[in-house]
C-alpha cells in the first residue's frame, strides 16, 4: 500500500499549491481567498524517485459544532487518521500565529512523523518567519516556495528519512506495468454534474456509505472536483463530484469560475457522465445546456432525476419522464434515465446498472458486414435528396472507432449531404444496433475520382 502524507495547516498557507506541485498537475483550486479547499483530495505524488499518496486538506480552523467550518475540520482529522506522516505548513511571510501554535499541538498529539514546512520563504521576509517556526517544537523547518518550486531538494531529504525503504521508484514502476497489463479491469471514470444544489455530493456519499463529501442546503458547497473510488458488485468506479454549473451570465466571482472550469475538466476526463436534475425543477434550460455539452464532448450520458422521495408515486411517472427527456434531448435519444433519492438511497442499484450499460454501449463496435447490410437497407428505404438537381451517391460506411461510436461514410459531394439526412441515419442506426443515448459521430469522406487527373481530349 502506498505511503500516505497529509498536508495540514491553517487556511491560506499554500497547502493546495504544494499539493499541485507534488502531483505535477493543477488538480486543486488555488486562490488568494482563505478557505478555498473544503473536501479532502488525494493524489499520486512524485518527488525525485519517491512515490507516495498525498492528501490536500481544508485549513485547520475553529467553528461551531455542526457548522460547515467544523465539518471541514472533521475532514482534515479523517485525513490525519489515514496518513502515515504529516506535512505541517506555515506561512513564513506572515510569521507564527496563535492558530499555528494551537494546531502544532494537535499535530504532535497525532503521534506521527511531522515535517515542518515554512512556505513562501523566498526573500528576506520569508527567512524571518521560518526562524520563528522553531518555537513550535516540531524540529527544524524546511524553507520552501511551493509556487516557485524552491526547497524541493530539502523536502526530498526529509521525506526520504520518514518513508520506508520499500517505497522506491522500482516498486512504483511495477505497479504501473501491472496497471497497463490489465486495462480491461481499470475503474470506469464517472463524473456527476448538474446545477447547484441538485444533490450530487449527497448521492456520492450514499454510494460510499460514509460522509466523505461535505453537503449543505446552501448552494455552492462543493468547489473542487473530488475523485473517490467506489466498488459496486465487484466492478470498480472512479467517481468525480463536481461543483454546480450555473448559467455563464450568472458566474461573476473568480472562485466560481475556477470551480466551473474544474467541473468541465472532469467531464472531459470522464467516460460516463451522470446528469443530476431535481425532480421539482427538471429539464430546465441549464440542464439542457449541460446535456448538450456532454454530447459535444462525446461522453456516455445517464440522467438521474434526484429527490424522487419528495414526489407522490403515480403510475406511469417514469414513462412520462422518459418521453419528456427524449423530447428535450433528441441528440441523445434513449439515454438511460433513473429516478433516485440520494438522501434515502432509492434507485442506487438501478443507477449503477445504468452507468455500466451506458459504458458498454459507448464502447460498442458494430461489425462492418452488418453495418453495410443495414446501410443498404436504410438508403433504399429513404434515399438521400437530390441537391441542385444532382443525385448524391452514398457508397459505404465503416466504424472508425468507439468511445463514442464514430463512423466514416464514403460518398460523393460530402459538403452537400444535409444534416437532416445524417440524423436519419443516426436514429436508424440506434434502433438497429441497440445504441440508445450514446453520442454518435458520422464523418463524411469523398471517394477519389479516378478520372480527375485525365485531361479532356480536344474536339
Amino acid at each position: 500500500m502506498s505511503f500516505t502524507i497529509a498536508i495540514i495547516g491553517r487556511p491560506n498557507v499554500g497547502k493546495s499549491t504544494l499539493f499541485n506541485r507534488l502531483v505535477g498537475q493543477k488538480l486543486a483550486l488555488v486562490d488568494d481567498a482563505p478557505g478555498v479547499t473544503r473536501d479532502r483530495r488525494e493524489g499520486e505524488a512524485r518527488l525525485g524517485d519517491l512515490r507516495f499518496t498525498v492528501i490536500d486538506t481544508a485549513g485547520l480552523d475553529e467553528g461551531a459544532r455542526g457548522s460547515l467550518t467544523a465539518r471541514m475540520q472533521e475532514q482534515t482529522e479523517t485525513a490525519i487518521g489515514l496518513a502515515d506522516a504529516l506535512m505541517f505548513v506555515i506561512d513564513a511571510r506572515a510569521g507564527l500565529t496563535p492558530n499555528d501554535r494551537t494546531f502544532a499541538d494537535y499535530a504532535r498529539r497525532a503521534n506521527k512523523p511531522v515535517i515542518l514546512l515554512a512556505n513562501k520563504s523566498e526573500g528576506k521576509h520569508g527567512e524571518i518567519g521560518a526562524m520563528e517556526s522553531y518555537a513550535l517544537g516540531l524540529g527544524e523547518p524546511i524553507m520552501i516556495s511551493a509556487e516557485h518550486g524552491e526547497g524541493m531538494g530539502d523536502l526530498y531529504e526529509a521525506l526520504r528519512a520518514v518513508m520506508p525503504e520499500a517505497e522506491d521508484e522500482a516498486a512504483g514502476d511495477e505497479e504501473i506495468v501491472d496497471g497497463e497489463a490489465d486495462m480491461t479491469r481499470r475503474p470506469i471514470r464517472v463524473a456527476v454534474v448538474g446545477r447547484p444544489n441538485a444533490g450530487k455530493s449527497t448521492l456520492i456519499n450514499r454510494l460510499l456509505g460514509e460522509e466523505r463529501l461535505l453537503t449543505s442546503a446552501e448552494a455552492g458547497t462543493t468547489r473542487d472536483s473530488i475523485a473517490v473510488e467506489i466498488t459496486w458488485n465487484d466492478r470498480e468506479f472512479r467517481v468525480f463530484d463536481t461543483a454546480g454549473l450555473r448559467r455563464r451570465s450568472r458566474i461573476e466571482e473568480k472562485l466560481e469560475k475556477l470551480s466551473v472550469a474544474d467541473a468541465l475538466r472532469a467531464i472531459r476526463f470522464a467516460e460516463v457522465v451522470v446528469l443530476m436534475t431535481d425532480v421539482q425543477n427538471k429539464f430546465e434550460e441549464q440542464d439542457l445546456r449541460i446535456a448538450d455539452l456532454i454530447e459535444r464532448e462525446g461522453r456516455a450520458l445517464v440522467i438521474a432525476v434526484n429527490k424522487w422521495d419528495l414526489t407522490e408515486a403515480k403510475p406511469g411517472a417514469i414513462s412520462a419522464l422518459r418521453s419528456e427527456a427524449d423530447h428535450w434531448l433528441p441528440q441523445v435519444k434513449g439515454a438511460p434515465l433513473v429516478a433516485v433519492s440520494g438522501l434515502m438511497g432509492e434507485g442506487i442499484d438501478r443507477l449503477m446498472r445504468a452507468i455500466e450499460d451506458a459504458y458498454e454501449v459507448w464502447n460498442r463496435r458494430v461489425p462492418t458486414a452488418a453495418l453495410n447490410r443495414w446501410f443498404e437497407q436504410a438508403v433504399n428505404a429513404n434515399p438521400p435528396p437530390a441537391v441542385s438537381g444532382r443525385r448524391l451517391k452514398l457508397n459505404y460506411i465503416t466504424q472508425a472507432k468507439a468511445r463514442p461510436p464514430s463512423f466514416v461514410l464514403f460518398c460523393s459531394r460530402a459538403d452537400a449531404v444535409p444534416q437532416s439526412y445524417l440524423r436519419y441515419l443516426v436514429n436508424s442506426m440506434r434502433e438497429e444496433f441497440g445504441l440508445p443515448g450514446t453520442p454518435m459521430r458520422i464523418a463524411l469522406r469523398e471517394k477519389a475520382n479516378p478520372f480527375a487527373h485525365k485531361r479532356k481530349r480536344p474536339s
